[in-house]
């Protein structure tokens, strides 16, 4: 995750970058940027950080044959908050 310090009276904008080869599925790419967009949003609410752009490093689901399940979901949840 990058962080851009906020400028007044500037829209913040905010970049998410997931890599076909690091999440096979589109359903689970989509699902990631979704999940993305949703904290960022929320964060905020709480206070203006500025832009913000995020990129998936390491591949999701290799035990689950790259499909995004509930446990790799609650996962990535906890990883975004830490990094807001």
């Amino acid at each position: 995750m990058y962080l851009v310090e906020k400028n007044p009276g500037i829209k913040s904008d905010l970049g998410v970058a997931v890599a076909k080869k690091l999440a096979k599925r589109a359903v689970d790419r989509n699902k990631l940027k979704r999940m993305i967009r949703e904290h960022v949003r929320n964060a905020q609410l709480a206070a203006p950080i500025g832009d913000v752009v995020m990129k998936l490093k390491k591949p999701i689901g290799r035990e689950t044959r790259g499909k995004l399940r509930k446990k790799e979901q609650v996962i990535m949840r906890a990883q975004i908050t830490a990094l807001i």
